[in-house]
């Protein structure tokens, strides 16, 4: 038992030094992609839902998606104060809707539709949190629970061509692990997003052993497809940029 423990703590001490002598050099220890950091970046919103963006690339005529809401959207309304520009806000969580549409409810720069984002128009599963006081469901089942709702959902290049949007200046998503196939899916249909800021849930809950796969991949399909990583968090939350 104690050789056990004596391997673990040398294992994880390991670990810890190994992030640390990376983020030293500007490498992202999940996906070893080299961040390209810039002198604009600046974050948005709380602690919890908070974003790095980069400033000189929004103003007021921005084009900006922000999708998955739960009950903090301090990052959306403050893209609101910082640029003036107009949100559009996507959540089908019925407690993240009622939420949105009380705080948000006379301001006529922000816009919600309680709808998923995913790879093609569907109804589907949406399965509740394992922790009855958390708000965010996973499509993905990431938290092995039984109950779920049914939502509705929709590939972003239709939701963009109903809200008549020829192009993106921001897309944020925490979307409980569904952000694999949204990637998949926009750079498939070539859609110009300048700055894509998402949240890998698998960070905090993965699947299985092969979700630091899963992310390096899909990092490497971004940078792959033009677009440079501008910032990694170190919780997941990664921004990139394609100018």
């Amino acid at each position: 038992n104690n050789k056990m423990y004596v391997k673990r703590f040398s294992h994880k001490a390991i670990e810890r030094l190994s992030i640390s002598a990376l983020k030293m050099i500007g490498v992202d220890a999940i996906s070893m992609e080299k961040v390209n950091t810039r002198d604009d970046l600046k974050e948005i919103g709380s602690e919890y839902g908070g974003w790095v963006i980069p400033f000189s690339m929004l103003h007021r005529g921005s084009v900006c998606y922000c999708v998955g809401c739960g009950e903090d959207i301090t990052f959306d309304l403050g893209l609101i104060e910082a640029f003036g520009c107009e949100i559009h806000a996507f959540d089908p969580t019925p407690r993240a809707v009622g939420y949105v549409e009380q705080l948000t409810a006379g301001n006529p720069k922000y816009h919600f539709f309680p709808v998923g984002l995913w790879d093609k128009a569907d109804v589907l599963r949406f399965y509740v949190p394992a922790n009855p006081e958390h708000v965010s469901h996973s499509l993905l089942n990431l938290q092995g629970t039984e109950s779920y709702i049914e939502v509705q959902v929709d590939r972003l290049a239709n939701i963009m061509e109903n809200l008549g949007h020829n192009r993106i200046d921001l897309l944020k998503m925490d979307i409980e692990g569904a952000e694999y196939k949204v990637i998949d899916s926009f750079i498939e249909d070539g859609i110009d997003i300048k700055v894509v800021c998402v949240e890998f849930d698998e960070y905090a809950n993965p699947l299985d052993k092969g979700y630091r796969e899963r992310i390096k991949g899909a990092v490497r399909k971004l940078t792959s497809s033009g677009y440079s990583l501008v910032c990694a968090q170190g919780n997941g939350n990664y921004t990139f940029v394609r100018e």
